[in-house]
């Protein structure tokens, strides 16, 4: 029969069996395209069993048989009617490959018995024998050829670690438990003719290409790395073989294939830092159908080995030849944040093209590196951190040397690269133990001991952080302390300020001993350390605020130079409070609305001047301004002479309804928050309140949390709230606390450091607000399809009381949090909180 497919050409479809595809002269291509054998022992188990299955049956009745699926075939255009008839697997090549490798286990098993049985099997299925040339039937993909040869010639390297050895192995020694030769010849049977396969053979005239990627293209069969992979070689027919050799096989074996998909999508993203990782292969497949000559294919392929070999110098630094190089690239992988993946593999691709020196981008990993640590000191460890570094390659100034371009990007808009008065400020005041993650907490202290030049080496696995004014401190201590309070202060207020600053942290390999000890006996062990840190603080005679706040001072002086600032901002453009307005109108939503009133709060002038503006000059979406009743303005007019439509009307047709007395649905309105959020200038963003990537495991932060909530809620309250955070906790969730004057808590689905970035349904504050976060939700996948928050929204619009309007999907809208003292909207609440992990946590079963 002919069957067909949309896109795909004419093709003829036929059941056969094994021994009709392998008997007489032929020979199977596996393309280079294709993805090297992956079969494992689920598979192979379940092909065993039904093939024993099998076997049995059809010992009653030769009729039986069972179908195993397809296999697609390209033939050879130079096939004749007589020779060794070529054919192309197209799809297929695992089963092909699995039923070939048993015929191979099961010849061995057999020839032990009877020496003759090997030329039979190997005659009969395996190979060519008059053939010299192409004496073998299957000849799979490059990187699987020679673990296949071995085995089909019998050699002693059968059976290797690989997959294909793997499988050999396996059905060598399920062969080996059947009871008689009987048994086997059953086996043999139900394997060579009892196994129906439908083979699908294009015509001499398809494009093979097109059918492969119809079968292959939506992602679930084949990783975004196999697809771009057997796209490339699809348009290397005559140049694929050495190009495969020389380029993508060193390739693919250099990188793992997480490796491999991440160097693909990190390529992309330096033209467009606004590509998915989920889109790599639709991405290039853009990219590249512009060109036309298979030099041009072999080129792009060669470009990516190259960029390969950068990849594998950003992964492992130990190969950079250049001194400084390497100790820039081995902190930053220390400092253990991709982010900053795409902007090193810009850096070194410009050094391997010649056109930026080592010295330029070992300069330019000082100030990203600077940039890491001048924020987790002042707390702002990772926010927007993804999309700033995403950003650099597209926005930097590709006319100024590369250090200073990266440097000038990073000191530009509102990125948080910490100045030295404000990292000053912050090593006094800010509690540096409980920002960040503790792992780059310590990397700081250890490079500030290395700053020292102490030519004995830091050796980090032995140290740990040590508070040297405790976090429990005992009499004595708190004698010390009190030395140091004035009239109108408390000993906790004070300690409370102390004791997480830099200040007053250091490293040791005495924390057991260390502990709660007096400050003389922790001088005495102090003083025995070969760190230059502790050194200094075992040579003052005491340790109270005065020492600590100089020593933070000292460290902050110390740092400056070891982590260099930012350079100047050149002068903002004219007028920025009116882009703020311009902003926040373009990004207000259909079917919302927001008053004079309320932008005029945003930038802190008058409403007459809000309208004023909007008469005159063109900003989107100014009818969407009404006034704080819900009214147009008695004076509007489009600024098109030509627009005469009725504003209130334009408005009904993009959803906002409106009352019997003409004013606008409140619920729908936006007030100065939700603009603030929109137009990107609220100063505390949520993110930036977050203690980042660390799931706090100290319990002061979630204690303070509940302490609060207790103080400002009911207990039928606080009981529904503990309840949704341990079911969320007992589904796989966890938590994270603000670092606020109020302690918020974040219910987390992902991390920071996941692969689409963190995502959290819901926030709850103690002072009785659950904010919902449709906003950040709209930048993770897979909640950047409004669909799915629409959902989530109606699904938490069911729970009695909860009323969130459809016009803040794109905002953080909230409810009262004593709605949950109500059982049935607690369980409703939790439900629509189980339903947001699955959905969130699904999407992150791509690699």
């Amino acid at each position: 029969m002919v069957i067909t497919a949309v896109g795909v050409p004419m093709v003829a479809a036929r059941e056969t069996t094994l021994q009709e595809l392998l008997g007489g002269p032929k020979q199977y291509q596996v393309p280079l395209y294709q993805r090297a054998y992956s079969w494992g022992p689920d598979q192979l188990a379940r092909l065993w069993d039904d093939l024993l299955q099998l076997a049995d049956d059809r010992a009653d009745s030769q009729d039986v048989t069972h179908f195993v699926g397809s296999l697609v075939l390209a033939p050879s255009p130079a096939n004749g009617p007589a020779g060794v008839q070529d054919y192309l697997v197209v799809d297929g090549q695992q089963r092909l490959t699995t039923f070939s490798l048993l015929l191979c286990a099961l010849r061995d098993h057999r020839a032990r018995e009877e020496a003759s049985e090997q030329a039979r099997i190997n005659e009969l299925y395996l190979m060519n024998k008059w053939q010299p040339s192409r004496h073998l039937k299957l000849v799979p993909t490059q990187a699987d050829r020679n673990a296949y040869l071995a085995c089909v010639d019998s050699t002693p390297q059968a059976g290797g670690p690989d997959p294909i050895g793997a499988a050999y192995r396996f059905f060598m020694a399920r062969l080996g438990e059947a009871e008689n030769e009987q048994r086997l010849a059953h086996i043999e049977d139900a394997l060579i003719g009892g196994l129906a396969i439908v083979a699908v053979t294009a015509g001499h005239d398809d494009n093979v290409y097109r059918i492969f990627e119809s079968l292959n293209n939506t992602g679930l069969k084949l990783t975004q790395a196999d697809l771009l992979r057997n796209y490339l070689f699809m348009r290397l027919p005559r140049r694929g073989e050495a190009a495969y050799q020389a380029l993508w096989l060193p390739l693919q074996q250099s990188l793992s294939p997480e490796d491999l998909e991440l160097l693909l999508w990190l390529d992309l993203v330096q033209d467009d830092p606004r590509v998915k990782q989920t889109d790599i292969y639709s991405a290039h497949q853009v990219r590249l159908e512009r060109l036309r000559t298979e030099l041009e294919i072999e080129a792009e392929i060669a470009r990516f080995n190259r960029l390969g070999v950068l990849l594998r110098l950003i992964l492992d630094p130990s190969a950079e030849k250049d001194t400084e190089v390497r100790r820039r690239l081995t902190r930053l992988q220390a400092w253990g944040t991709t982010t900053v993946y795409p902007l090193l593999l810009r850096l070194l691709d410009l050094r391997d093209q010649g056109k930026a020196a080592s010295e330029e981008i070992a300069r330019a990993m000082l100030y990203l590196e600077s940039f890491f640590v001048r924020r987790l000191i002042t707390g702002r460890a990772t926010n927007n951190l993804n999309r700033i570094l995403l950003s650099a390659v597209t926005e930097m100034d590709h006319a100024k040397p590369l250090d200073e371009a990266i440097r000038l990007y990073l000191s530009t808009g509102r990125k948080y690269y910490a100045t030295d008065d404000e990292v000053g400020k912050a090593v006094s005041a800010a509690p540096f133990y409980l920002n960040g993650r503790s792992a780059q907490r310590k990397l700081i202290l250890q490079w500030l001991e290395e700053s020292y030049g102490s030519k004995e080496p830091v050796t980090p696995d032995t140290l740990t952080i040590e508070h040297v004014l405790p976090q429990t401190p005992t009499r004595q201590w708190r004698t010390m302390l009190g030395e140091d309070l004035k009239p109108d202060e408390t000993f906790e207020e004070v300690h409370e300020a102390l004791v997480h600053t830099l200040g007053n942290l250091t490293l040791t390999g005495y924390n057991p001993s260390l502990s709660n000890s007096s400050f003389a006996d922790k001088r005495e062990l102090l003083a025995k350390s070969g760190l230059a840190m502790n050194q200094e603080i075992a040579a003052q005679p005491r340790w109270g605020r005065p020492e600590i706040m100089a020593r933070a001072a000292a460290l902050a002086d110390r740092m400056a130079p070891v982590w260099p600032g930012p350079v100047a901002a050149p002068a903002e453009t004219p007028d920025p409070m009116w882009e703020v307005v311009s902003r926040a109108l373009a990004e207000i939503p259909a079917g919302a609305w927001t008053s004079y009133g309320d932008l005029a709060a945003l930038i802190g002038v008058h409403p007459i001047a809000i309208g004023n503006k909007l008469a005159t000059k063109p900003i989107p979406n100014a009818h969407r301004v009404l006034q704080a009743t819900g009214k147009v303005a008695e004076g509007f007019h489009w600024l098109d002479p030509e627009r005469t439509d009725d504003p209130r009307a334009v408005l009904e047709a993009e959803g906002v309804v409106f009352d019997d007395h003409a004013c606008a649905d409140p619920r729908q309105r936006l007030g100065v928050v939700d603009l603030a959020q929109l137009a990107g200038v609220t100063v505390d963003e949520l993110e930036e309140t977050l203690p980042d990537t660390e799931r706090l495991d100290e319990s002061n932060p979630l204690d303070r949390f509940l302490a609060q909530l207790s103080r400002q809620q009911d207990l039928p309250t606080v009981h529904g709230v503990i309840a949704a955070i341990e079911s969320w906790d007992a589904i796989g969730g966890f938590i994270l606390l603000g670092a606020g004057g109020e302690t918020s808590c974040f219910l987390m689905a992902r991390d920071t450091d996941h692969r689409l970035g963190n995502i959290w349904p819901v926030t709850f504050y103690p002072s009785g607000k659950c904010e919902v976060v449709f906003q950040h939700m709209s930048r993770r996948e897979p909640f950047d399809d409004i669909q799915l928050r629409m959902e989530f929204l109606d699904r938490l619009n069911k729970i009695p009381g909860v009323d969130l309007p459809l016009a803040k999907i794109e905002l953080r809208p909230g409810f009262p949090v004593s709605i949950l003292a109500d059982r049935s909207a607690l369980t409703m609440f939790i439900d629509a909180l189980h339903w947001f992990y699955e959905q969130a946590t699904a999407s992150s079963q791509f690699p």
